[in-house]
């Protein structure tokens, strides 16, 4: 099984980029709070979070089109390499997300930025954001306006959960890491 300190590993040597590294623990972090959800391996789940965007910084326009046979060659486990490619479904690939793993990583992917744009405009950051707070921006199809709502939409109905509470899982699994992934909010 694909462990965190792996899943790290091969993440920090293909990701450079403060950003990038930022949203992958975002997804991972979120990932998490997902399979405590599901009752499922938490660290197992973070990990395939964290490896989501493995060859984004390399191949940002071939996104997925170099993930899945180096993961393979580095001993990553067929069925997390299905998992991360699933979260490209009807974009860049026809890998449609089937389990719980899957269906998550393809909802928290875009979920998370919003989240994370959200939590930057207020004072004490994810620290105190509630869902009915998050919902407002969600609306605002201007703000965070790069992420996808249909696709979380869609996330969220594969999953067959409210959007409302798919957030609320994930602002809670984001804010337990705040500090590391800059969300403490200006008053800190």
């Amino acid at each position: 099984m694909l462990t965190l300190q792996r899943a790290h590993e091969l993440n920090d040597a293909a990701v450079t980029e403060d950003h990038l590294r930022i949203h992958a623990l975002n997804v991972a972090y979120a990932m998490g709070a997902m399979a405590e959800h599901f009752g499922e391996d938490v660290e197992h789940w973070q990990a395939v979070g964290i490896l989501h965007d493995y060859d984004y910084q390399q191949y940002p326009n071939e996104h997925l089109q170099h993930t899945e046979q180096p993961l393979l060659d580095a001993g990553v486990e067929p069925e997390d390499v299905r998992a991360i490619m699933s979260h490209g479904y009807a974009i860049l690939n026809d890998i449609k997300p089937e389990t719980n793993m899957e269906k998550s990583l393809f909802t928290v992917d875009e979920l998370t930025g919003i989240i994370q744009a959200c939590a930057r405009m207020r004072l004490r950051g994810i620290t105190d954001l509630e869902v009915k707070s998050f919902m407002k921006k969600f609306k605002d199809k201007k703000f965070a306006a790069k992420c996808d709502r249909a696709l979380v939409l869609q996330g969220c109905e594969m999953l067959g959960m409210d959007i409302k509470d798919v957030a609320a899982i994930c602002i809670d699994g984001m804010r337990a890491h705040a500090a590391e992934i800059g969300l403490l909010g200006t008053e800190a």
